[in-house]
């Protein structure tokens, strides 16, 4: 099993050390797992952003991950990665900063439009009958992962659009349509699921079913333990079976 979507305590919101994580992991016999912290972004302003490590952070982050690399390196793959937001105006800045820590793959978790320090910058996971905030997220996750740089895009239908149920249905089919395109592996995430959330979005993955595009599960971990909860995750993978959704079961980070 693989599982490329886990936090560390660097991020502010998530517990245990890099190795709790490893432990509980090769318990739940995973082969590959990825650490997908929160990026930290340089913003052009005093900007605070309190779920994500610092830039400071970044070397020791890295150094962790890859010294347990090595340590278990017979017992489980282990990946570095970042999860990202796409900012526009400091998406560019923010690859040249995270380029010489030679990182594994990033994946796009789009929690703001806009710019996150911005004054019209919305929380997507935040209700919503605004349609305009819904044609943002779209268009902006579209643009991001146009660029190439992301390994597969998190929590898709973290957009929580509480508008006309026909106007969410037609948004995303288009915007599932688009993904099909880019061939872009989307996640459907265990801690939306096991937490209640507004995600997994039954009527976005109906539309993901139809259209078949490729799915990857992503735990989403924030703390060791969800790496054995093995009752709620089949109870996920079953959501999806329902759906006639089948999972990618191996994933290549080395493309």
């Amino acid at each position: 099993m693989q599982n490329f979507h886990t936090h560390t305590y660097r991020c502010h919101h998530a517990k245990g050390t890099d190795r709790d994580y490893i432990e509980a992991a090769i318990k739940a016999e995973y082969t590959e797992i990825g650490f997908s912290d929160h990026v930290p972004y340089l913003f052009p302003t005093e900007h605070y952003s309190d779920f994500r490590m610092r830039p400071e952070e970044t070397e020791e982050y890295v150094n962790s991950i890859r010294a347990l690399q090595e340590e278990y390196k017979d017992k489980i793959k282990i990946r570095l990665g970042f999860e990202v937001e796409y900012y526009p105006q400091l998406f560019d800045k923010l690859l040249n900063f995270l380029k010489p820590f030679h990182y594994d793959y990033l994946i796009l978790g789009q929690h703001f439009t806009e710019n996150e320090y911005d004054e019209n910058a919305f929380y997507s996971g935040h209700k919503t009958n605004n349609i305009e905030i819904l044609d943002t997220y779209i268009q902006q996750t579209l643009d991001a992962l146009k660029t190439g740089e992301f390994l597969y895009f998190a929590h898709p239908d973290l957009i929580n659009y509480t508008g006309d149920k026909k106007i969410y249905e037609e948004k995303m089919r288009y915007f599932v349509k688009e993904l099909k395109k880019l061939n872009i592996p989307l996640e459907c995430n265990f801690l939306g699921f096991w937490d209640k959330r507004n995600y997994p979005n039954k009527t976005f993955w109906k539309l993901v079913a139809e259209e078949q595009n490729p799915v990857v599960i992503g735990l989403d971990a924030h703390q060791p333990e969800v790496y054995l909860d093995k009752k709620r995750l089949d109870e996920m993978k079953k959501f999806l079976d329902d759906l006639g959704i089948e999972p990618i079961e191996c994933l290549d980070v080395t493309k």
